[in-house]
């Protein structure tokens, strides 16, 4: 009894010692890794609340119509996604990110991967425009789109939320492409960068649905091997802004609730 008492209290002073031989130093390399995965965090996690704000929706819906309200409203949270998720963190990381700049984060042109580029946005798009648009036809996906809800659309709202998706997109993929890949490869290497990508930008996905989450997974695992690859955001931002496009105004067309004016 007394032997197994003492064990215990040998076991619990162990635990102790290690505990406070733990390295409380914080790292360049370790603010390398951490910074992205917090911005990731921070910046998306602040977008969404902004966007599902039911006190900013009531904002705009006080003030206009139903169609024009849900105009600007949508595309007030597009706006703000490109600058909550594109700008700001790639002012933070360039700014405290050692040897860190846009070009390195896949923003830029190299002569060297453009064909292989074209090719792979071209290829891409060819694959996903067909598969979107039969998917778009279905019923549950009106619940979610088109995002703006007005019932009757111009060309003018069809522009604004072109642009809306644009500006949304190069911000999303910016992050989660950029701020949030690039810099990991080095310290973690190639494979747990990717992994930490696709499991957050999985996550993303979650409110939109069981099969958004999982389709998520192969399409981030390509995306990312496409960004090394090509060493620029260029791929996973065209694709991306052509699936949101094919999805918006197939859901549209078949949406029973829309109709399109010409003018």
């Amino acid at each position: 009894m007394y032997y197994s008492a003492y064990l215990v209290i040998y076991k619990l002073n162990n635990i102790k010692m290690n505990y406070y031989k733990l390295d409380w130093l914080f790292s360049e390399n370790d603010l390398i890794i951490s910074l992205p995965i917090l911005l990731t965090l921070v910046f998306f996690t602040l977008y969404w609340f902004v966007s599902k704000s039911k006190m900013i929706k009531n904002l705009f819906y006080s003030k206009y119509d139903f169609d024009r309200a849900s105009v600007n409203h949508i595309f007030f949270t597009k706006y703000f996604g490109f600058f909550s998720m594109g700008v700001v963190p790639t002012i933070i990381c360039v700014s405290f990110l050692p040897n860190m700049s846009i070009k390195k984060l896949g923003l830029t042109f190299i002569h060297d991967t453009t064909i292989f580029s074209l090719l792979w946005i071209l290829g891409l798009s060819v694959l996903v425009i067909p598969l979107v648009y039969f998917s778009a036809k279905n019923p549950k996906n009106f619940i979610n789109y088109p995002q703006i809800r007005s019932k009757t659309w111009t060309t003018k709202i069809v522009l604004i939320n072109a642009l809306g998706w644009f500006l949304y997109l190069f911000g999303y993929e910016f992050l989660f492409r950029g701020v949030l890949l690039i810099p990991l490869i080095e310290p973690l290497g190639m494979w747990p960068a990717i992994a930490i990508n696709i499991a957050l930008y999985s996550a993303t996905h979650i409110p939109k649905g069981l099969d958004e989450t999982i389709g998520a997974i192969p399409l981030g695992l390509v995306l990312c091997l496409l960004t090394i690859s090509s060493g620029t955001i260029w791929i996973a931002f065209i694709v991306h802004v052509v699936m949101a496009w094919t999805n918006t105004f197939t859901a549209l067309k078949y949406n029973p609730e829309m109709q399109f004016l010409k003018k």
